[in-house]
């Protein structure tokens, strides 16, 4: 009988020693519970924009819009967004780390994983003016024989930055259609991108006009730090978005955290969802239908009364937080710099696009036409006319250029807030 006890006690033991930690589900449906608490955090600098349903297209009062922009019902599912335009110091934290990660691979400043993949080791120091180091790094600099100026300077055409996408669409289309040969890297596209923006464009772009001084100086002087960035064409700001999210991943890894979502730009209809701040139908992200105050201040930087630049307070650009937002939190969604959107440019998209978050998306070939390459830029400018700042007014650009008068901001997508958190529609 003893025995028997020891027996019973020692199985007894042993199955608790086994389950200690654990948490018991007394045969009842729990869940999965291997997961950790998440509260979906805010990147700094983004609002967000809810879940809604809105008229998209062109408003009444836009004659011209209406032929192509032909007013129909979405919905689209709440995301953040950059409440302002990238800055130029917010895209040169990005050229300033794509630079040192190719000083680093350079120098073969590695560290090996456990799993014994090497990676690039950012906490050793790098001492640039170590003349041996210089020597290893020329590759990376124009040389003062060869410089302009006279002095040695940053070979910014060296600045490339090398990135994977993932063909979502194509890859679930693959899976289920060949099932037993699907293989995830046959969807897997390696992407090679000039990241330095193209400060000429403020020559190249205006015939017959000085402006040489803001050329020399917007993107690398410290008093355009919040000035919107320019010269930047639609991979380039992929390429951002596509870093942006790296940076955000891995460090939230080193914390073991989970990362929702991933940086992109905003499709055609988020844009313009979020640009109405939910004036559902009105023509200007402040309502409308006027320019202007009451105390006849203007109410966005673009191009007034025939052409007086300077009129609404600024002659070019001005920096990103100037303007009141809009009833979202978002700032210069009208004016300033236009601004890129994801979506591929075709006349007829809207009557082609789903009802439910519509997207257009279309990746050109190195031998497709110009007008396949084309991506659909919103918001207007400072450059522009009022009628390229309604919210509803489309236009275009080609992927591969890049003007001083077009930037961008990101969006992404999270788990939406309560649903108290959220705005009616006005009119």
């Amino acid at each position: 009988m003893k025995r028997t006890s020891l027996k019973i006690l020692a199985f007894a033991a042993m199955a608790f020693v086994s389950s200690c930690g654990e948490r018991g589900t007394n045969g009842q449906l729990i869940g999965d519970q291997t997961r950790l608490n998440y509260m979906p955090p805010t990147p700094i600098g983004m609002v967000y924009v809810p879940s809604g349903t809105y008229k998209m297209g062109a408003s009444d009062e836009d004659v011209r819009g209406r032929n192509e922009a032909i007013i129909h019902t979405v919905q689209i599912a709440g995301f953040y967004m950059d409440a302002t335009e990238i800055s130029n110091q917010e895209y040169r934290q990005f050229t300033n780390w794509v630079k040192d990660s190719i000083a680093r691979a350079t120098l073969q400043y590695y560290k090996e994983l456990p799993d014994g993949r090497q990676i690039i080791d950012y906490k050793k120091r790098i001492n640039w003016n170590d003349p041996e180091v210089q020597d290893q790094l020329a590759a990376m600099y124009i040389q003062p024989e060869q410089s302009g100026w006279g002095v040695k300077t940053i070979n910014t055409g060296a600045l490339i930055y090398e990135f994977k996408q993932f063909d979502f669409a194509n890859a679930s289309k693959a899976s289920v259609n060949n099932p037993k040969s699907y293989n995830d890297k046959a969807f897997v596209y390696n992407n090679t991108t000039a990241i330095y923006p193209d400060t000429t464009v403020w020559v190249r772009q205006f015939a017959y006009s000085y402006n040489e001084p803001i050329a020399r100086q917007y993107f690398w002087f410290n008093g355009f730090n919040t000035y919107p960035v320019v010269g930047v064409n639609w991979k380039q700001c992929n390429a951002f978005c596509n870093w942006r999210t790296d940076l955000w991943a891995n460090e939230r890894d080193k914390a073991r955290m989970y990362t929702e979502g991933r940086f992109r730009l905003p499709s055609e209809g988020e844009w313009e969802w979020a640009a109405r701040g939910g004036r559902n139908e009105a023509p200007y992200p402040w309502g409308g239908p006027y320019i202007i105050n009451k105390k006849g201040c203007y109410l966005a930087n673009f191009k007034p009364q025939r052409g007086n630049y300077s009129a609404d307070g600024g002659l070019y650009t001005v920096p990103v937080d100037r303007y009141a937002p809009n009833d979202y939190g978002l700032k210069n969604m009208a004016g300033n710099v236009a601004e890129w959107t994801g979506d591929a440019y075709f006349g007829g998209a809207y009557n082609q696009v789903a009802d439910i978050n519509p997207r257009l998306s279309y990746a050109s070939k190195a031998n497709d036409p110009a007008y396949k390459t084309r991506k659909v830029v919103r918001g207007g400018s400072w450059r522009d006319v009022a009628y390229f700042l309604q919210v509803s007014t489309r236009d275009y650009e080609y992927a591969d250029t890049s003007k001083a008068y077009i930037g961008f901001r990101c969006v992404i997508n999270h788990i939406e807030p309560a649903l108290r958190n959220r705005k009616p529609l006005r009119r």
